[in-house]
């Protein structure tokens, strides 16, 4: 096992109200087991969280919505309280996107990976997600985002029904507003009248073509990307069961290596600079194609299925030891993947370099595209 800097803790933080899930107590046991000093932002504190024998401290949320500065503010309180800087690990998407939004203030107290800024909320918004798969060329459901509620009956009679209606900014969303991140539309009115509540939801509503799921079909991926872009603890995994059924998170999957997945992770990865844990979730057609459908930019629940053997490294022990400027050992069996990340690497410098020689004289890269109110085309390629 690597030699950790024990003298740096880490503070987990969970911003999210519902309830912790599993991959929360084992961040928790997997840094503790490791003879780190671990802290917690979350709530509730009497929850499973707060009851782990590997926990040092609990620092409880504050009841309500917590706002930019009240967050800035309790982190600075916490930091003063840990005495000493300390790894700042997001354990949800409303955590990642605040604490990238926080780097700044928070240099010199919290240990952060060095990456683009606003990059976890770009990854994390389900439009932007559209967009970027276009970009990419990476299989993505055709992808409406309606302007108006007839918008969006129109565009559920084009993509086909059932579809998938998904609240853009799912983060947002607060228990009070009553509506879940993502729902099945079963007719053009349905379509309208969830329109009708983009308000209440607080983001912008998009349809999607619907994959059939069966077996099989659920696929994720999920890595720690390090300084350099190497991810040396990572790979490809099949949802099992999810709970609630169907559409929650998955509560059985299995470590299965598929190329097609560990491609596009590293594409994504690699295009976008991203360092840091990072988890996508993928449906296979019937054609063999696997679309991209989310990407967390955090642990997710299922990130222990990636442990080293040999080392006992996983994504957050590795997040650990290179943020604390400690060697990352490279994991079992390691070849095939670097294989794929050097190919793949070799394959951008020399696009990169190909758009350099021929952009004319002055010329800058093209903003995204808005996403239209009509579906997007689906990517053929994997």
């Amino acid at each position: 096992m690597s030699s950790f800097d024990t003298d740096v803790p880490v503070l987990l933080l969970r911003l999210d109200p519902r309830p912790v899930h599993h991959g929360a107590l084992g961040a928790v046991r997997s840094l503790g087991r490791a003879g780190i000093e671990v802290h917690a932002v979350a709530e509730p504190a009497r929850g499973p969280l707060g009851r782990s024998r590997y926990l040092h401290r609990m620092h409880e949320l504050p009841a309500g919505p917590v706002s930019h500065a009240g967050l800035l503010e309790l982190l600075r309180n916490v930091s003063e309280g840990i005495g000493r800087p300390a790894v700042l690990i997001p354990l949800d998407d409303r955590g990642a996107i605040a604490a990238a939004r926080l780097a700044g203030p928070l240099l010199g107290r919290y240990l952060l990976p060095a990456q683009p800024a606003g990059l976890p909320e770009r990854l994390a918004d389900k439009a932007e997600l559209a967009l970027l798969c276009r970009e990419l060329d990476l299989p993505h459901p055709a992808t409406a985002l309606p302007a108006d509620a007839r918008q969006a009956a129109d565009a559920a009679g084009e993509l086909g029904l059932p579809l998938v209606a998904k609240w853009s900014r799912p983060w947002l969303l607060t228990p009070s507003a009553g509506l879940r991140s993502t729902t099945l539309v079963r007719t053009r009115d349905d379509a309208r009248r969830l329109y009708e509540l983009t308000e209440r939801a607080g983001s912008a509503l998009l349809l999607q073509r619907r994959l059939p799921g069966g077996p099989d079909t659920d696929w994720f991926f999920h890595g720690c990307f390090i300084r350099g872009g190497a991810c040396p603890i990572g790979g490809s995994g099949r949802k099992e069961r999810a709970w609630p059924p169907r559409t929650g998170p998955t509560a059985v999957g299995r470590r299965l290596p598929d190329p097609q997945v560990e491609r596009a992770a590293l594409r994504l990865a690699g295009h976008l600079g991203y360092r840091g844990i990072l988890g996508l979730d993928f449906r296979r057609d019937a054609h063999g194609r696997y679309h991209l459908l989310a990407v967390s930019p955090r642990p997710g629940a299922r990130f222990r299925l990636f442990t080293d053997p040999s080392s006992g490294l996983d994504v957050v022990r590795a997040l650990h030891l290179d943020l604390t400027g400690r060697p990352v050992p490279i994991a079992d069996d390691p070849l095939p993947f670097l294989a794929m990340t050097g190919s793949w690497l070799r394959g951008g410098l020399r696009r990169g370099a190909y758009r350099m020689r021929t952009a004319p004289p002055g010329s800058t890269p093209l903003p995204a595209r808005p996403l239209p109110a009509r579906p997007l085309g689906v990517s053929q390629r994997p």
